[in-house]
């Protein structure tokens, strides 16, 4: 009798053993699935809005990598010349006015009669349809273009012209795409430096402040060579 109950028990007990270790695989292939599910699958796209300095601008956000270290600015439909699908699928709405896409950003400014909240549900749901069509934003050479600064071998700017453009993408640039803007340095002559003023700093009322009080004074400061700076029109 003692025995009987002696193996039943021993039996029990290898049952428990088998059931915890049978739980323990199914968790595991479970886990497995997951991962391998998650590394299949499609990134979820993601868009927010962001208001910016200028009222007729305004950024949006997406998850999604959409022209890396580099930016273009269409004023208009006709500026587009096949440079970008997204461009021109926004501006097939007629209160766009102006595209300008960097990073993983899109800023559109609107026409002056239109209402942020009409339009905007309308422009993420262009963006998102889009990009969930698997479509690229800009064309293949604008993806290549970006090019580092040419440095000395010591590390130190080779030009004044690099020494400018250095600070501005250090100190200038990172600040105004948090504003939906971007500002490019085209020429430095004579003491002289004139940027371009792209995206939401385009016509925005307090782009002058920023030239004048933030960024001329960061670069008369920094660069002896420079005494003023100027906003040019392309």
């Amino acid at each position: 009798m003692f025995q009987i109950q002696a193996t039943f028990s021993e039996q029990k007990f290898h049952n428990r053993i088998i059931e915890h270790f049978y739980h323990k695989l199914v968790g595991f292939v479970c886990i497995i699935a997951k991962r391998i599910m998650m590394e299949n699958s499609t990134p979820i796209l993601e868009i927010y809005q962001e208001a910016t300095p200028n009222p007729e601008s305004l950024k949006f956000v997406t998850n999604q990598g959409l022209l890396p270290n580099y930016q273009v600015d269409f004023k208009n439909r006709e500026s587009v010349n096949g440079q970008s699908g997204l461009a021109e699928k926004l501006f097939e709405q007629t209160f766009v006015q102006g595209i300008f896409i960097s990073q993983n950003f899109v800023t559109v400014t609107k026409t002056p009669d239109a209402d942020w909240f009409e339009i905007t549900p309308i422009i993420k749901d262009a963006i998102k349809d889009y990009l969930n069509a698997g479509k690229a934003a800009v064309a293949a050479e604008l993806i290549k273009k970006g090019q580092p600064t040419e440095v000395k071998a010591d590390g130190e700017p080779a030009t004044v012209e690099d020494k400018i453009q250095e600070l501005l993408n250090k100190y200038v640039k990172p600040a105004v795409e948090g504003d939906g803007g971007h500002i490019e340095f085209k020429s430095f002559e004579a003491g002289v430096v004139k940027l371009s003023m792209q995206g939401s700093c385009s016509g925005c009322p307090s782009s002058q402040i920023t030239l004048k009080a933030g960024i001329e004074g960061l670069l008369k400061r920094m660069v002896p060579e420079v005494e003023t700076v100027e906003a040019v029109e392309e």
